[in-house]
C-alpha cells in the first residue's frame, strides 16, 4: 500500500464512502415498508413505474426501491439484505464490477439493481456461467420479482424459439453468456422479426464477471453451417505424425527457430536407452577417441510449452516430404497437406486428453473449460483442430464447419447500454476491466472480519515428494475431523490423487467434468466433519461449503426423494402467496425437515470449528491468481475458521516454465525432495510467475479484440442495415435504388475497358429474354451510342422489366424483395467472415516486411468489405430482375431466382477477386469469320473469341 492510500484509503475504501450516506437512507425506510401488508408492498412496482413516467429517473428511486425489494425478499425467502449487499446492489446499478468474496451472498445482491431497472420496461439480463446456476437462481430470486408485480424468465439450451420470446419478454432474463450471445447472432439471421428473441440489449449483470469477461474472451462464439465432408488428409497426417519424435522446450527464444533446438546432445547411455526406443538417434562410436562424445538427438518437432505451439524442424519436413513424396511441403500446391499435418502435430503434442478435452462413454470429444473445469458440450475447437483430435482418439469424426456467424464475448457484451458484474476476484484483472469494457472495480468489504488462516506456500523437489506431503496433510485433516477441500488443475490430476486416496481406503468425493451431474451435492456437503474433496476448480460453482454440512440441502433432497417436482420444492422454499395445493403441503414438510437437519447439524458444525474450519489445500498454483483466489475463497465465509495452503513442486508446469531468476535458481540448487521450503518470498516469486503469464494472456486477449475490433464494425453495419430492411414495411424504394446503381456501376466499368460485348453478354440474361430479342440491346445496335444513352437504355429496359415483375406478384413482391435480399446479404457475409479468416492469417506476414499486421487487416478488410457490399447490390438487384415462379415440390421453394450469382470468392491470401463470368458456348462450325453468335454482329475473332483469348 502507497503513502497515498495509508493516508486517504485505497481507491475502493474511498467509493464505498460514497455509497454509506444512500445505504443509510434505505435503511431508514426499512419501517415504512415493513408497515404495509404484501398487496400495499407488491403495488409499489406500479406507483415507481407511473413517477418514473412522469420524469423521475432510477437513481431518484434507488433508496426506495432497494428497500422494497429488501422487505420483499426478508418476507418471501427469509433473507434480509446485510448493509454491504446494499453497497454491492448500488454499485451494479451504477454499471461497475463489485468484488464480494464468496459466501457473501451475491445471488440475492443481484435482485436489487435488477428490480430497479427493470422499472423502465426495457428488459434486464441476468448472465451466469452455467444453466444451472441460471435456473436455480431464476427460480429462488423470482419469488421476489413475482411476488412485486414483475415477471421472471430463463434461457436454456433446449428450448424452442417461442419458449425463448416469452423468456426474452419477461422483465427480467436469466441465462448463460454463451445463450445470450448465440441468440444475438441467430436473432441477425432471420428473415422474418418475428422470429427473432430478443428486444434489445438494455442492461446485463454479470455473476462470475472475470470468467465470462477475461477467461472466455479468448474464444469466439461461432454459428457453424454443415461443411464439406472431412478430408482424409486428417487420418494420412495422423498416422505421419505418430512416427515423429519431438523435443519439449520452455520457449523458443527470439532469433531462433525450431531447427536450432531439433539437436541435443545426449549422454551415451540415454542415447543407448532413447535408441532402444525406436526414437531416431545417432549413437556414439563404440571405443576411439569418439568414446566419450555424447550422442546426438535430432528432432523431428519442437513444442514450445510458453506459447503451447509445436512445429516441425528441418528433419521433420525432409521426413514429411519423403513420406508423402513431396518436391518442397512449403509449395502452395501443397498448403491445405502442411496445414492438416500442422493440426495433427498440435492435437498430439499440445491438446491433452482429460485436461483440454475428454472423450465420452459415446465416443465424443467434449472440450474441458480451463477456466471452471467443466464440460462444454455443442462447443468445438474451430480451424480443424477438433477433426484433427478426433482422428488421435479414434472416434468418429464430424464434417468439418463453415462459420455462418461469429463474435467475441468482448464485443458482445459491450453492445449492451449498461454493463455491470459481480465476482468474488477481478482486482487481478482491474487494468484489463477498465481498458477493454470501460468498467471499474469496487472492492466490497465483508459483513464479517475474515479470519481465515492464509499459509504460505510449500515448495517440494519432485511431484512424487509433494504428493506424499498432499497425502499426509489430507490423512491429518481426516483424522481430526477437519473437512478438507483439495484443489486440482485438470481431470486427469484429480483422478490421479483419488486413485492414491483410495489405496489409503480414505473416503473422498471427486468433482471434475465428468462428475458435474453430482456438482451441487458435492459442494453442499464439503463441509462435513472429515470430509475430503477433490474439485479441478472452483469457479462458479454456487454452492456455499457450510461447516458441518447444509441443511437447506438435505431438507431439498429429502422431498425429492418424497416425489415432489423441483419447481415445487423450490416454491415450497418461499413463502409468498400460493394457492398450489402440492406447494402448501410441502412447504410445512420443508420447515420441518430444515429445523431436524439444523438441529442435527449443530453438533457437526462445532466439531468443525473446533478442528479449525474448512481446509484448502491447493495441489498446483494455477496459472491466473483469481482461480487459486476462487479456490481459497471457499474457506472463512460469513466469519467461519478456515486454513488455506498450497503445495508445490519444481516440476509443476508454472514453475518449471515460469520459475526464472535469481531466487529461483538458489531454490532448485538447494530443496530436497521430501523437506519443504517454507518462506513469504517463496510465495511471492510464485505469484511473479503468475503474473507473467497473465500478462502474456492479456497480450493475447488484446491482440484478438484489436483484429475483431475491425470485423465487428462491419458486423455491427450489416447487422443494422439488415434490421431496418426487416422493420421497414415498404422496401420498394431500396430496390429499385439498388437497380439504378447496379446497371449504372456496370456500363461504367464495361465502357472504361472498351469491352461492348461483354457488357452485353452480362445483361443478356435479364435484358434479352425471349419476348425482347431486340436489336436495341446488341452490340451493333449500341455500338453509336455515348456512355449516357447506354445507361439511359438498360436503365430503361431494367425497370420495365422490374415493374411488371412488380405487378406480376402484386403485393407478395415486397415479401419477395426482402427474402432475395436478406439471402444475398446472408451468403455474402458468410463468405466474407471466411475470407476475413484467411486474410487474418495471411497478414501476419508482414512482420517480415516491417509492416503492421492489425494496420494491413484494417485496410485491405475495408476493401473487401466495400466489395462486398457492391456484391450484395448486384447479387440482390440481378434477383430483383429475374426472380420467377417455379413449381412448388418438396425441395424447392415458391420463388427462386433465376440467375447465376456472381459472389465473390477469396483468394489464398484472402482478397476477394471477381468471379469470372460463365464463357459463352459457341458451337463447334463458328469459325473465326463467322459472325459472332452473341448478336454483336461483328466477326468471331475480333467479339468473343478475342476476348476469351
Amino acid at each position: 500500500m502507497g503513502l497515498f492510500s495509508a493516508i486517504f484509503g485505497t481507491y475502493s475504501q474511498r467509493q464505498i464512502k460514497k455509497l454509506l450516506p444512500t445505504v443509510d437512507r434505505i435503511e431508514a425506510l426499512g419501517q415504512r415498508f415493513a408497515d404495509l401488508d404484501d398487496e400495499a408492498l407488491a403495488a409499489m412496482t406500479d406507483t415507481f413505474r407511473a413517477r418514473l413516467a412522469e420524469g423521475e429517473t432510477l437513481d431518484s428511486l434507488l433508496p426506495e426501491a432497494f428497500a422494497v425489494v429488501r422487505e420483499a425478499s426478508s418476507r418471501v425467502l427469509g433473507k434480509r439484505h446485510f448493509r454491504v449487499q446494499l453497497m454491492g446492489g448500488i454499485l451494479l446499478h451504477q454499471g461497475r464490477i463489485a468484488e464480494m468474496k464468496t459466501g457473501e451472498g451475491k445471488t440475492l445482491v443481484a435482485t436489487l439493481p435488477a428490480y430497479l431497472n427493470a422499472l423502465t420496461g426495457k428488459g434486464v439480463h441476468i448472465v451466469t456461467v452455467n444453466e444451472y446456476l441460471a435456473h436455480r437462481d431464476s427460480e429462488e430470486m423470482g419469488q421476489v420479482y413475482r411476488f412485486l408485480g414483475l415477471s421472471c424468465g430463463c434461457i436454456s439450451h433446449a428450448m424452442n424459439p417461442r419458449d425463448r420470446q416469452a423468456a426474452y419478454a419477461a422483465d427480467i432474463t436469466y441465462g448463460t453468456n454463451s445463450e445470450f450471445g448465440f441468440d444475438y447472432l441467430r436473432d441477425n439471421m432471420v428473415l422474418d422479426l418475428r422470429d427473432a428473441v430478443q428486444r434489445g440489449l438494455h442492461f446485463a449483470i454479470i455473476d462470475e464477471v472475470d470468467s465470462v469477461l477475461i477467461d472466455e474472451a479468448r474464444t469466439p462464439l461461432i454459428i457453424s453451417g454443415m461443411g464439406e465432408n472431412a478430408s482424409d488428409l486428417y487420418r494420412k497426417a495422423d498416422a505421419f505424425v505418430r512416427g515423429l519424435t519431438g523435443r519439449v522446450v520452455t520457449e523458443i527464444e527470439e532469433g531462433k527457430n525450431a531447427d536450432a533446438l531439433s539437436e541435443q546432445a545426449l549422454p551415451a547411455e540415454k542415447a543407448a536407452a532413447e535408441g532402444a526406443a525406436g526414437e531416431e538417434v545417432t549413437a556414439a562410436p563404440q571405443g576411439g577417441k569418439d568414446a566419450d562424445k555424447p550422442a546426438v538427438q535430432k528432432y523431428d518437432f519442437v513444442v514450445d510449452e510458453k506459447a503451447r505451439t509445436a512445429v516441425l524442424t528441418g528433419f521433420g519436413i525432409a521426413k514429411a516430404e519423403e513420406h508423402f513424396k513431396l518436391e518442397n511441403l512449403s509449395d502452395p500446391e501443397n498448403a491445405d497437406l502442411a496445414n492438416h499435418i500442422s493440426l495433427a502435430l498440435r492435437a498430439h503434442a499440445v491438446m491433452q486428453r482429460d485436461v483440454n478435452y475428454v472423450v465420452t462413454q459415446d465416443r465424443q470429444v467434449i472440450i474441458v473449460d480451463s477456466a471452471t473445469g467443466r464440460l462444454m458440450p455443442g462447443r468445438r475447437f474451430n480451424g480443424g483442430l477438433h477433426q484433427a483430435i478426433e482422428v488421435k482418439e479414434g472416434v468418429p469424426v464430424k464434417q468439418e464447419n463453415k462459420t455462418v456467424a461469429t463474435i467475441t464475448y468482448q464485443n458482445l457484451f459491450r453492445l449492451y447500454q449498461k454493463l455491470s458484474g459481480m465476482t468474488g476476484t477481478a482486482m487481478t484483472e482491474e487494468a484489463e476491466f477498465k481498458e477493454i469494457y470501460r468498467l471499474d472495480v469496487v472492492e466490497v468489504p465483508t459483513n464479517m472480519p475474515m479470519i481465515r488462516v492464509d499459509h504460505n506456500d510449500l515448495l517440494y523437489g519432485t511431484v512424487e515428494g509433494k504428493y506424499k506431503a498432499i497425502l499426509a496433510k489430507i490423512k491429518e485433516c481426516h483424522d481430526k475431523g477437519q473437512p478438507v477441500l483439495v484443489g486440482t488443475s485438470s481431470v486427469e490430476k484429480s483422478e490421479e490423487l483419488s486413485k492414491r486416496l483410495t489405496q489409503m481406503k480414505i473416503k473422498h468425493s471427486v468433482l471434475n467434468a465428468k462428475q458435474h451431474e453430482r456438482e451441487a451435492e458435492i459442494v453442499a456437503q464439503a463441509g462435513t466433519p472429515g470430509a475430503v474433496t477433490i474439485s479441478t476448480n472452483m469457479a462458479g460453482r454456487g454452492t456455499d461449503i457450510l461447516l458441518g454440512g447444509n441443511p437447506e440441502f438435505m431438507a431439498r433432497r429429502e422431498l425429492a426423494r418424497q416425489g415432489y417436482s423441483p419447481a415445487v420444492i423450490e416454491a415450497a422454499c418461499g413463502t409468498y402467496p400460493t394457492q398450489h395445493e402440492q406447494v402448501l403441503e410441502a412447504r410445512p414438510l420443508y420447515r420441518e425437515l430444515l429445523e431436524k437437519y439444523r438441529l442435527e447439524l449443530a453438533p457437526a458444525r462445532e466439531q468443525v470449528v473446533a478442528a479449525g474450519g474448512l481446509f484448502i489445500l491447493g495441489t498446483e498454483r494455477h496459472e491466473s491468481r483469481r482461480i487459486d483466489d476462487q479456490l481459497r475463497g471457499r474457506s472463512g465465509r460469513q466469519g467461519d475458521p478456515g486454513e488455506s495452503q498450497f503445495m508445490l513442486s519444481l516440476e509443476d508446469d508454472l514453475l518449471r516454465i515460469f520459475g526464472e531468476g535469481r531466487i529461483m535458481s538458489m531454490v532448485k540448487s538447494s530443496i530436497e525432495d521430501d523437506a519443504p521450503l517454507n518462506f513469504g518470498i517463496l510465495t511471492r516469486q510464485v505469484r511473479a510467475a503468475q503474473m507473467k503469464m497473465e500478462s502474456r494472456h492479456f497480450s493475447y486477449r488484446r491482440h484478438v479484440l484489436e483484429f475483431d475490433n475491425v470485423i465487428a464494425e462491419q458486423r455491427n453495419l450489416i447487422y443494422k442495415q439488415r434490421r431496418e430492411v426487416l422493420e421497414n414495411e415498404d422496401i420498394r424504394p431500396l430496390p429499385e435504388r439498388m437497380i439504378r446503381e447496379y446497371v449504372a456501376h456496370a456500363v461504367e466499368h464495361y465502357l472504361s475497358e472498351d469491352n461492348l460485348g461483354g457488357l452485353v453478354r452480362a445483361f443478356t440474361p435479364w435484358c434479352q429474354t425471349r419476348a425482347a430479342l431486340d436489336y436495341r440491346y446488341t452490340v451493333q445496335g449500341l455500338s453509336d451510342l455515348d456512355g449516357e444513352q447506354i445507361k439511359e437504355r438498360f436503365l430503361a429496359r431494367a425497370l420495365e422489366i422490374y415493374g411488371a415483375k412488380c405487378e406480376q406478384f402484386g403485393d407478395e413482391m415486397r415479401q419477395i424483395e426482402r427474402k432475395l435480399l436478406l439471402r444475398a446479404v446472408d451468403r455474402l457475409w458468410m463468405d466474407h467472415i471466411d475470407a476475413m479468416d484467411d486474410l487474418k492469417d495471411s497478414v501476419q506476414l508482414s512482420n517480415y516486411a516491417q509492416r503492421q499486421p492489425i494496420s494491413e487487416y484494417r485496410i485491405l478488410g475495408s476493401q473487401m468489405f466495400n466489395e462486398m457490399t457492391e456484391s450484395i447490390r448486384d447479387r440482390a438487384a440481378l434477383s430483383f430482375l429475374t426472380v420467377r415462379v417455379v413449381p412448388k415440390t418438396a425441395s424447392t421453394p415458391a420463388t427462386t431466382a433465376g440467375f447465376r450469382l456472381g459472389a465473390r470468392r477469396p483468394t489464398s491470401a484472402g482478397k476477394p477477386v471477381p468471379q469470372r463470368p460463365a464463357p459463352v458456348k459457341h458451337g463447334p462450325k463458328v469459325g473465326p469469320n463467322d459472325p459472332c453468335p452473341c448478336g454483336s454482329g461483328q466477326k468471331y475473332k475480333l467479339c468473343c473469341k478475342l476476348k476469351e483469348s
